[in-house]
């Protein structure tokens, strides 16, 4: 094996000093730059590597953001860490992504190694079951910057970046009761989450404004699976007095909602509207286009890396904001259009 080659190998070769080859591959403006020419020339020739892990030790930073979220397979997970990328590369920065896989077992390890990994900060979107975040009192004692975005716990140590869930879920069912439905379901994800817990409330707010009685079992918590949409549209045929609408935590939950309704013979949204949540590329897929909530992913993804990042610089104090709130938006297509434009 090769041995590395070292600032004290160019020295020797070029007869400058380590100080100097050091200096110059930093880019120090006290080295002329036919010197820096010189010296990067010689380091490229003899394969010289940086050992940033070695400077950033020294300078207390690993120029690394953790990531944790519930699973990578999400179009609005993947939007918000793209947005989380391109900030944090622009800056500098790496990435290191986990998912819990809506495991708070999971969640602890994965809080572990990033811990042990001694990234500079740390951004989490809890998983399904997760209770409490003791698994990330290490990061608050040692001051090390911990931000919620989506899914969150409140901490008064720890900032969340959320859009306002009971707004869009009052907007999602109003929009469907002002198109005349009666009897709207709603399917939800686990209410131990804000984001679903906010939902439904926003779903109960729309209801008593109108005077409609609240139906517990036109709630469906689920997974918001396929499968989950798929059994979502055999309890709506299954129902003695038929839903008319429906509403939908979930893009692909809806879809598949929708796909086995148009089976089983039913017109969307002569017989039920519906819609959904996330703005999905698939709600302009399906056919009849979905009704969806607009959730600013690749947006939420940049403001938590720049806040993240301008914390760690001095910048400023991430402790000082609670919670930052973005907007959403109700889009509106054909899946719930009951009345004539």
């Amino acid at each position: 094996m090769e041995k590395e080659v070292t600032i004290y190998d160019i020295a020797k070769r070029l007869n400058y000093s380590p100080a100097t080859v050091s200096r110059a591959l930093n880019d120090h403006p006290a080295i002329r730059s036919d010197t820096k020419d010189v010296i990067t020339s010689m380091a490229r020739q003899m394969g010289y590597r940086s050992n940033t892990f070695a400077s950033n030790l020294r300078r207390q930073r690993t120029n690394t953001i953790g990531v944790i979220v519930p699973r990578l397979n999400s179009n609005f997970m993947s939007c918000a860490l793209a947005g989380m990328e391109k900030v944090a590369n622009e800056a500098g920065y790496n990435l290191i992504i986990s998912q819990s896989l809506e495991s708070a077992r999971k969640e602890k390890a994965n809080a572990k190694t990033m811990f042990d990994s001694r990234v500079d900060g740390l951004l989490v979107s809890v998983a399904y079951d997760t209770e409490d975040i003791e698994h990330f009192d290490d990061f608050i004692n040692r001051g090390v910057p911990l931000l919620f975005f989506d899914r969150v716990i409140e901490h008064n140590q720890c900032p969340s970046i959320v859009i306002d869930n009971v707004k869009a879920g009052y907007e999602a069912t109003t929009h469907l009761l002002e198109e005349g439905c009666t009897r709207v379901m709603h399917v939800t994800g686990n209410l131990k989450r804000n984001v679903y817990a906010d939902r439904l409330k926003g779903y109960r707010m729309a209801l008593q404004d109108r005077d409609i009685h609240y139906e517990k079992q036109l709630v469906l918590e689920t997974d918001l699976s396929q499968e989950a949409g798929i059994e979502a549209a055999r309890q709506l045929m299954a129902s003695p007095h038929r839903p008319d609408g429906l509403f939908v935590t979930n893009d692909l939950c809806a879809v598949t909602c929708m796909g086995q309704l148009k089976k089983a013979g039913l017109s969307i949204p002569t017989d039920v509207a519906v819609v959904g949540f996330n703005n999905d590329p698939v709600s302009q897929v399906v056919e009849p286009n979905l009704t969806t909530i607009h959730y600013p992913g690749r947006e939420m993804g940049e403001i938590a890396v720049k806040s993240l990042i301008n914390h760690l610089n001095g910048l400023m104090d991430m402790q000082t904001t609670n919670t930052i709130i973005l907007r959403s938006e109700l889009i509106i297509r054909e899946s719930s259009r009951k009345k004539p434009i």
